[in-house]
């Protein structure tokens, strides 16, 4: 277990941009950056400035005086359901509908088809910040998961002083060693994680004990590095889910991420547990609600698999 803050896991961020998953530095100049790329080194300046205003020992001493943490893997074991998720805006489709966004908490707290809550925390690509995650955790009672680029312990550290019960892993940003070592922080801190993958190869970097795994059709790299920018409809492709279903322990809770609406709710139901959605609720002129109803009507209309 690790329980201080270990510089060896923190990723050395060149100025010019670097490859995320291995470490090695490209020098490359801002205006030939994808957008992850962009995003991370955004995140390492944040990291920076948020280190300023509060230390490690601040944050250890606002985690243990956090209220206890809710069981995010029970939540989406019970039965399939949502990861309903809450942002101002995405890089891919630009700002949500902000009615939808004021009225969300409230509507995943109600809605019985909604497990736990996504919030996103990063400020210059969502519009959201840990101070709105701590908000939202007093007016829910639903699991909280913290959906950020988590590059160092100082972030899994921060994420329970906020209040959340779980925090997003991602191996297309994160080598074994790095995954290995935040997930025993992050259990040791009573939390879980939600490891995301992208391809069969990056399953093999998880954790051997890993209990979540989300599966997400928006693929951030190719072969010959990451992608570059492209709107959202170019960015999401196909997964062969048979091969994730073959790589993944039996016990895996499976999460379905990106591009996700009623009508495509059903082809994941069985080879998923869970289904992390966002845009589809965030950005329905009907509502957050109506859009929920929509949802909820789809999941019933679906026999559970044996």
């Amino acid at each position: 277990m690790i329980s201080s803050f270990d510089s060896s896991l923190i990723l050395d961020i060149p100025e010019k941009g670097i490859c995320f998953s291995c470490g090695a530095s490209s020098q490359r100049d801002h205006s030939t950056m994808t957008i992850l790329e962009e995003i991370l080194q955004e995140v390492q300046v944040a990291l920076a400035s948020a280190k300023l205003k509060r230390t490690a020992k601040e944050l250890r001493s606002m985690a243990a005086d956090a209220p206890p943490s809710l069981p995010f893997d029970r939540a989406l074991a019970s039965s399939f359901g949502l990861i309903a998720e809450i942002k101002e805006k995405s890089p891919s489709v630009g700002p949500m509908r902000s009615q939808n966004v004021e009225d969300a908490p409230l509507a995943y707290e109600e809605s019985p088809i909604v497990r736990a809550i996504s919030v996103l925390t990063n400020a210059t690509y969502f519009g959201m910040s840990s101070e709105r995650l701590r908000d939202i955790r007093k007016r829910v009672s639903k699991p909280i998961l913290r959906k950020e680029f988590i590059l160092e312990e100082y972030q899994i550290w921060e994420a329970r002083a906020f209040g959340a019960d779980a925090v997003l892993l991602m191996a297309n940003v994160l080598d074994a060693s790095r995954l290995r070592g935040f997930y025993d922080l992050t259990r040791e801190l009573a939390m879980e994680a939600l490891f995301e993958v992208h391809t069969a190869e990056e399953i093999e970097l998880l954790p051997s004990d890993a209990k979540i795994v989300g599966v997400n059709s928006r693929k951030f790299k190719t072969d010959q590095g990451f992608m570059g920018r492209t709107g959202a409809s170019k960015t999401d492709f196909s997964v062969d889910l048979s091969i994730f279903q073959l790589k993944l322990p039996s016990g895996t809770i499976r999460v379905a991420e990106s591009g996700l609406s009623p009508t495509t709710i059903g082809e994941i139901r069985s080879t998923f547990q869970a289904a992390l959605v966002g845009t589809s609720l965030l950005r329905d002129e009907r509502g957050v609600r109506a859009s929920l109803e929509e949802f909820e009507k789809a999941i019933s209309s679906i026999a559970k698999p044996v």
